[in-house]
């Protein structure tokens, strides 16, 4: 094997060589090696794709639609996202101009940011949450200002939004929030986004909105700040969760015209279009799909029940989730804060392998992260294993 020439060791991307690999991946490869342990660390359904959505992805490869696409994304597709985007939260983006078709909801961020942001800009970020938005804030030159939520219930209050603007809020460009949250699974009330709303306005910011989650709510009513500020809100989604299509990497963005030119440009440049056949699975999943994520709602919900419940019998405290597929559970009290300990000594000594909260951010530490995207007898199996694991604790 080659081995990198000693003049050329150390140059690379300062800004990504000072950047921390997720600590969520890294945990969970840390202890992916361990005979037999049940994961719960990952937010990977175990649904699978829904027939009709294969089936469209199948007939777009027999019909040799292998050619590029369109950059911003096929206009069928365009269409079929403007068209559920207005179902859904009651705003009608122009599918020529107002959407874009991105790898992922991570690709949707990673080009909205590097369009939005400035070296000296801040980013406002309710924590804890997915721990990827750190870095990518970072990799811009602007700054992530993370809000421990912890206090509120993991829940950004109109009053502590100001409250952090008033003392940080120079050179800030946007608020970052994403709802149903990961990790925590809180959504967001009607009355709360409409006070954040105003506050964002005020301050004269962007909202960045990531709905990936929209579509797995539990007993709720998911709302939007889409629908309450549409001139400031860039609108990020994806139908990895809703239909269990992780691997096909699609999301998109969706925002007033003027801005999203430039988050165009950004996304051509960083991977020049989508592939064909996802976009057409895509298609068939939102003009014919709008039931899919029903039943899985119905699964998650049934185990996020008896994963709390069990739980809670063990004498974790938590909140209950009204949407995702996590748990955010506080560590039993003999860690102290120690979350990284917890889990590590629950992988090896039980064979459960769950998420640090302190890889989520401020207000992580001391909770676990648990995914119940996993069947019914690994849920089963893992709950009967950290239940003799505290046992031996106690």
């Amino acid at each position: 094997m080659p081995k990198l020439s000693s003049d050329l060791t150390g140059t690379i991307n300062h800004k990504l060589a000072a950047t921390s690999p997720s600590g969520i991946r890294a945990f969970d490869r840390s202890v992916s090696n361990i005979p037999g342990i049940i994961k719960l660390t990952l937010g990977e359904p175990d649904m699978n794709t829904p027939e009709h959505v294969k089936q469209a992805a199948i007939k777009s490869i027999q019909d040799n639609d292998s050619h590029y696409a369109p950059q911003m994304g096929k206009p069928e597709l365009l269409e079929a996202i403007s068209k559920y985007v207005e179902r859904t939260r009651g705003v009608k983006y122009d599918p020529e101009s107002e959407i874009v078709v991105t790898v992922g909801a991570t690709e949707a961020l990673a080009s909205t940011l590097f369009a939005l942001l400035n070296t000296g800009d801040k980013v406002i970020i309710p924590t804890p949450v997915f721990a990827l938005y750190f870095p990518l804030v970072a990799m811009t030159g602007a700054t992530p200002i993370q809000v421990d939520t912890s206090a509120d219930g993991f829940v950004l209050t109109p009053e502590k939004l100001e409250e952090v603007l008033q003392k940080e809020g120079h050179g800030a460009r946007a608020v970052l929030l994403n709802y149903p949250s990961n990790p925590t699974g809180r959504e967001y009330p009607q009355e709360t986004l409409e006070g954040l709303a105003k506050v964002i306005a005020k301050h004269h910011l962007y909202a960045i909105a990531d709905e990936i989650y929209s579509d797995l709510v539990y007993g709720v009513k998911h709302y939007s700040l889409t629908s309450m500020i549409p001139e400031r809100t860039i609108f990020i989604s994806g139908l990895s969760k809703s239909h269990a299509m992780t691997g096909y990497r699609l999301g998109y963005v969706a925002g007033p015209q003027e801005i999203m030119g430039s988050i165009g440009k950004m996304h051509a440049f960083l991977v020049t279009t989508v592939t064909d056949n996802v976009q057409a699975a895509a298609v068939e999943a939102l003009n014919n799909g709008q039931e899919d994520p029903v039943e899985f709602r119905k699964t998650y919900e049934k185990r996020r029940d008896f994963v709390v419940a069990g739980l809670r019998d063990l004498g974790f405290e938590m909140s209950t989730p009204e949407g995702a597929f996590y748990i955010f559970a506080k560590i039993p009290e003999s860690f102290g804060k120690d979350d990284v300990k917890f889990a590590t000594e629950l992988a090896h000594q039980a064979k459960v392998g769950v998420t640090p909260g302190s890889a989520f951010g401020a207000g992580g530490e001391g909770y676990v992260r648990l995914s119940y995207a996993s069947s019914d007898e690994d849920l089963k199996e893992a709950l009967n294993r950290i239940g003799k694991f505290v046992k031996e604790l106690n």
